[in-house]
């Protein structure tokens, strides 16, 4: 037996010889519950255990913690739209930690080092799975089954890996970043075969006769149709191939003013793009914009930082618009006719959006772009996807109606389209996969609820403000270069240090110090007791002073069984 040390001094005839614990009619426990932002994450991140390695002064232990769930954190700590810090308990007490600005600090120290990710080469004899897409999901999917012992081979139809990243503007992501960390983490063991297009390299049914399990991240690549009451101007360019264009070769069809039509990721990078090349922009949307009047649900779908950002940079939102004419000369766009849109419920109770008659108004612009979404090129999947713009699946990523392929990331159904919940349906994926080529029960999903405010002792924090990421003056934002730049390492480490550890053990012993009974015992081997500290019920009656003082929530109160 361990030894396990009192917090109070207590001779034979003292305390002790009194076990109080017959008063109890409720005990404590010790229980490690989600933090919030934990729970918020896409990508299921536990940004609490890896700010706390950081913290202890550990950032490659921290960095290995964060790549365990996200191989891409120099990627997601640019892109993603953070829910974490919007579900932080420290956001009630001052400000939400910066969570992605410490995720993009410990990638690009990792980048900066070489680190290399920790993961040991899959036995030869272990069975293999194909993956279709090299982007986020896909080189998700396939980290987590490298770390999970098994042999992964990515195919991807371009020469280079990363899918849609390398759709996003250098300002937002540099490709050097996006280059460096997929780079490094394809040197884990993973294998990669550029240049195979599913449905003419390569074809569902064959991989699934040559490989174990298969997983489907082949993107959105195929953009919608679009068109006026029928009409379609000659020289149409969609958002993302016009991106697309930009990223390879730094120049854009010659335009005076355009009118950018969606209110997503894509249509946001394309304005911004616009106006780097001195266009009047325009984005003309049904939704509205984000903000504290404006329903969830009638929001833009792009990220808020960088709508605010749009708009520093001169692009004009009209929100709550549509277009109700295309004005022509010949085949040509010079204007476009608007109307006001407001979303309200029919007969039936849906809310539908309605045109206003009598707000009409005059845009004159010499290109119309759409960006409102894409479907998946379902060549060589057509079988699965069903006529569908997009793959059913279940929670865990199986195709409906397959026995063994799963999808994820934006070729599904539901997905918001952003690069960390494509990164968490890899791994969500990749478990499944794992667990059935090894004939075991997929794990029960989690029940815990996250810890609230309320449950937390703040009088043992000190008020201390955010760290802020520095912002490139408008007036230099002309051309690639990044406009956000990254935390110093004290900013970085003051930063770890406002975590809260919600749901955690911080080790602080109040709980051991306080207890009038000396009813908490200090583990000096807590691998043995798998916790700093036990309670010993003999002692304990109950009086619920250790559950008030805990300042992160770890102890909990609960009736006597």
């Amino acid at each position: 037996m361990k030894k396990l040390t009192r917090g109070a001094y207590a001779e034979p005839g003292t305390t002790t010889s009194y076990k109080t614990g017959s008063w109890r009619t409720q005990r404590p426990i010790y229980t490690h519950r989600p933090a919030p932002c934990h729970a918020a994450c896409p990508a299921g991140e536990d940004p609490q255990d890896w700010l706390a390695k950081l913290d202890e002064g550990n950032p490659r232990q921290a960095w290995e913690s964060l790549v365990s769930t996200n191989p891409l954190p120099a990627i997601t700590g640019r892109v993603c739209p953070h829910p974490c810090e919007s579900a932080c308990n420290r956001g009630q007490y001052d400000q939400a930690l910066a969570i992605h600005s410490v995720e993009r600090y410990l990638g690009d120290l990792a980048i900066e080092h070489s680190w290399p990710y920790p993961a040991k080469c899959p036995d030869p004899k272990a069975k293999r799975v194909a993956i279709v897409g090299a982007g986020p999901a896909g080189l998700s999917c396939a980290w987590q089954l490298t770390r999970l012992g098994l042999h992964a081979t990515v195919f991807d139809q371009l020469s280079q890996a990363g899918g849609t990243l390398h759709t996003i503007p250098g300002y937002r992501l540099p490709k050097d970043v996006v280059r460096n960390e997929i780079g490094r983490l394809l040197e884990a063991g993973i294998e990669f075969k550029p240049n195979h297009r599913i449905g003419k390299h390569i074809d569902v049914v064959d991989l699934q006769t040559d490989f174990d399990s298969v997983f489907l991240a082949p993107g959105m690549m195929q953009s919608r149709e679009w068109n006026i009451d029928g009409v379609t101007p000659q020289d149409l360019h969609d958002g993302l191939n016009l991106l697309k264009v930009w990223m390879d070769i730094g120049e854009l069809p010659e335009m005076k003013s355009a009118a950018v039509v969606g209110g997503g990721n894509t249509a946001i990078d394309i304005a911004r793009v616009l106006r780097r090349c001195g266009v009047d922009t325009h984005i003309v949307i049904h939704s509205g914009m984000p903000g504290p009047d404006t329903p969830p649900e009638d929001a833009m779908r792009a990220i808020p930082r960088e709508i605010e950002q749009a708009l520093e940079e001169g692009v004009q939102i009209h929100d709550h618009h549509g277009i109700k004419r295309l004005i022509l000369r010949g085949e040509k766009v010079t204007g476009i006719e608007m109307t006001r849109m407001r979303k309200l419920p029919d007969a039936n109770g849906h809310l539908q959006r309605i045109a206003f008659e009598g707000t009409e108004s005059i845009l004159h612009v010499d290109q119309v772009i759409p960006a409102i979404g894409q479907r998946v090129d379902s060549r060589g999947m057509e079988n699965l996807i069903k006529g569908r713009s997009a793959f059913k699946v279940d929670q865990w990523g199986l195709i409906e109606g397959s026995n063994r392929v799963h999808a994820g990331g934006d070729a599904i159904e539901g997905n918001t389209g952003t690069v960390t919940e494509a990164v968490g349906n890899g791994r969500i994926a990749a478990i499944a996969i794992a667990h059935k080529l090894s004939d075991k029960h997929l794990p029960a999903p989690a029940t815990d609820k996250p810890v609230e405010y309320d449950t937390l002792n703040v009088e043992y924090f000190e008020p201390s403000p955010r760290a802020e990421q520095p912002l490139l003056p408008v007036e230099m934002r002309n051309g690639e270069e990044e406009i956000e730049t990254g935390l110093e390492k004290s900013e970085a480490a003051r930063e770890a240090k406002r975590c809260f550890s919600c749901g955690s053990c911080m080790s602080c012993d109040n709980c051991w110090t306080l207890c009038p009974d000396s009813a908490v015992l200090m583990a000096t081997d807590p691998a043995y007791t798998k916790s700093h500290y036990v309670f010993d019920y003999d002692y304990c009656k109950g009086c619920g002073l250790c559950s008030h003082e805990c300042p992160t929530g770890f102890i909990r109160m609960q009736l006597e069984p």
